[in-house]
């Protein structure tokens, strides 16, 4: 028996808490891991509270991500005692995830650890940082560099945010963090912004051309925000979207796209091809600055989850929250 935060659904309801869990009852797969450590992202805070329908079947264990050993495989890529992490794949939503002691997923979704990664930084970077990198990738592949101008950061003091406001820093890039908590301004110069905008000055429908700001854009939000960064992309400038922390809709008009010639990039961290995982995992092990990611997280324990999970959705988190579950694994 092991603890895992478990989801699950009656008929008054949906209903989340820490629960014992028998090995056995884990969903089939080819590689069993011993989980190190996982985090609380914001889909987990959705499946968790049920503000959305993230969860696809019941009982379920939240967690799109975790970092953990291998215990038992047949697997040809991975054999017991390899360091693995995992971001994705439906995780946490359609098959158990990473808040337990234990998983078990196929070994074709799991990355091997970089050398030089503990289990522990690999969940300080995450999903969030994980997709942070994917934006940045998307940037530089687009022709975004560091003397092509500003790069605009939208939910900057967010997991996504704040690690891309950091790597963004550490390559060069002037970045402006946009955020609705401008009490953070100090946390976010410490990851290298230059300016802080306050999230305000996005939040309103605006014309469908502004006043050319941007190079490029990595924005978590969606909506109303997201419809304002692309109407005041400079020419040629390009938005990786990897969020709708603000909303689904996108109120915008072609304007953008055809007189500015504006590229939209979609940054989908679930399903992204193994190739790219492995890319981003590779340059997150060589440019993140250990030091910043330790500032930037918190650790919450296992049984405490679900009480912490709604404070997601009032925008109270900022950076990464970890859960340590098996800490004294290495």
């Amino acid at each position: 028996m092991f603890d895992a935060v478990l989801i699950e659904k009656s008929a008054s309801g949906q209903e989340a808490g820490l629960s014992k869990v028998e090995t056995a009852q884990l969903p089939q797969g080819d590689v069993l891991v011993d989980v190190a450590w996982s985090t609380l992202n914001y889909k987990d805070a959705l499946a968790i509270t049920g503000a959305s329908p993230v969860v696809r079947s019941f009982p379920m264990v939240p967690g799109i991500d975790f970092a953990g050993v291998v215990a038992e495989s047949s697997h040809s890529d991975f054999k017991p005692g390899d360091r693995v992490v995992l971001n994705g794949w439906g995780v946490g939503e359609r098959h158990w995830g990473g808040l337990a002691a234990r998983a078990r997923v196929s070994g074709d979704w799991l990355v091997p650890l970089p050398e030089g990664v503990s289990l522990r930084n690999a969940m300080a970077i995450g999903t969030a940082g994980y997709t942070a990198m994917l934006c940045v990738m998307a940037l530089e592949r687009n022709g975004v560099l560091p003397d092509s101008g500003e790069v605009v950061v939208t939910g900057a003091a967010g997991g996504v945010g704040s690690i891309a406001t950091m790597l963004l820093a550490s390559r060069g890039y002037s970045v402006a963090a946009v955020t609705g908590r401008m009490t953070e301004a100090d946390y976010l110069t410490g990851l290298g912004a230059t300016a802080i905008i306050d999230r305000a000055e996005f939040t309103q429908v605006g014309r469908p051309l502004a006043k050319e700001r941007w190079a490029g854009a990595i924005d978590v939000a969606g909506g109303v925000v997201l419809a304002n960064v692309l109407a005041s992309m400079r020419y040629r400038g390009v938005v990786a979207a990897c969020g709708l922390a603000s909303g689904m809709e996108l109120p915008t008009t072609v304007a953008p796209f055809i007189l500015r010639g504006v590229t939209l990039v979609g940054i989908d961290s679930v399903m992204c091809p193994k190739s790219e995982r492995l890319a981003a995992w590779q340059r997150l092990a060589q440019e993140l600055d250990t030091a910043k990611l330790d500032a930037m997280t918190t650790e919450v324990q296992l049984a405490d989850v679900v009480a912490v999970a709604p404070r997601f959705l009032k925008g109270e988190v900022r950076g990464r929250i970890l859960v340590p579950v098996n800490p004294h694994l290495k």
